[in-house]
């Protein structure tokens, strides 16, 4: 696939094997212009970088070569992984993000997501439940992509993956409360899909950040952090995909 060089300087300088590429983890850059966001990510002070590069126009830039880790995803964990620098590629995919005016994407831009996607998805035979947002990894710390990042259709077009629940079934099911039993299954439906498990279950904060993550990813339409019967039910949809994918 075709990109643009402008490489950052912000990367480990011992290469990994192709091996350890077991992931893709999608951010946007949440600054106020493309052109700021670019010169944080090559600056050498910053200490921030990604491996590739979405432009609004769609152009893709290539910052720092996949076999090297690049610094993006910071204190990080899903599943058995921490630190998930060591085994993933960034992408970053330029939008003000939550404290600057939070737009859609661009067409152009999931154009390119797509095909950058499918790209790496084949060279480094990466699985679906594999490819995740920011927030996922890092609930504590982020919100990117954030909820208008189209995981529906990407998952369509066989990238990452989405619950096959009717919409309007599921609807029906919104801010329907739950007894603290449920509760607790809808946590360890997390806890199985790859969420963070490292706080106690008492730990009510923790609980309402990886909820809300939940949301940004798999119920878009409604991110308040309250577990409902909704959200029970998509996580049940979810960890059973997974469970035979």
């Amino acid at each position: 696939m075709y990109t643009t060089l402008n490489y950052s300087p912000n990367f480990e300088p011992k290469k990994r094997k192709l091996s350890d590429i077991k992931f893709i983890i999608f951010h946007y850059t949440g600054m106020r212009s493309e052109k700021s966001a670019i010169n944080k990510l090559t600056n050498k002070n910053s200490k921030v970088s990604c491996h590739y590069f979405i432009k609004n126009n769609g152009e893709v830039l290539t910052l720092v070569p996949d076999l090297y880790t690049s610094w993006h995803a910071g204190i990080s964990s899903w599943k058995k992984f921490k630190f998930l620098n060591n085994n993933s590629i960034g992408i970053e995919i330029n939008n003000p993000g939550h404290n600057y005016k939070y737009k859609k994407f661009s067409k152009k831009q999931i154009n390119s997501v797509l095909k950058l996607s499918k790209f790496l998805i084949k060279k480094y035979k990466i699985k679906s439940t594999c490819i995740l947002g920011h927030s996922d990894i890092a609930p504590s710390r982020k919100k990117d992509p954030g909820e208008k990042f189209p995981w529906k259709y990407l998952s369509e077009n066989k990238i990452g993956y989405w619950h096959n629940l009717n919409q309007d079934i599921i609807l029906k099911k919104r801010n329907i409360n739950l007894e603290k039993k449920e509760k607790l299954k809808f946590v360890h439906n997390l806890y199985k899909i790859g969420y963070s498990k490292n706080y106690k279950l008492s730990d009510r904060k923790h609980l309402k950040l990886i909820t809300t993550a939940f949301q940004r990813r798999f119920r878009q339409q409604l991110v308040n952090g309250i577990i409902d019967l909704e959200c029970l039910l998509i996580s049940n949809n979810i960890v059973k995909k997974i469970k035979f994918s």
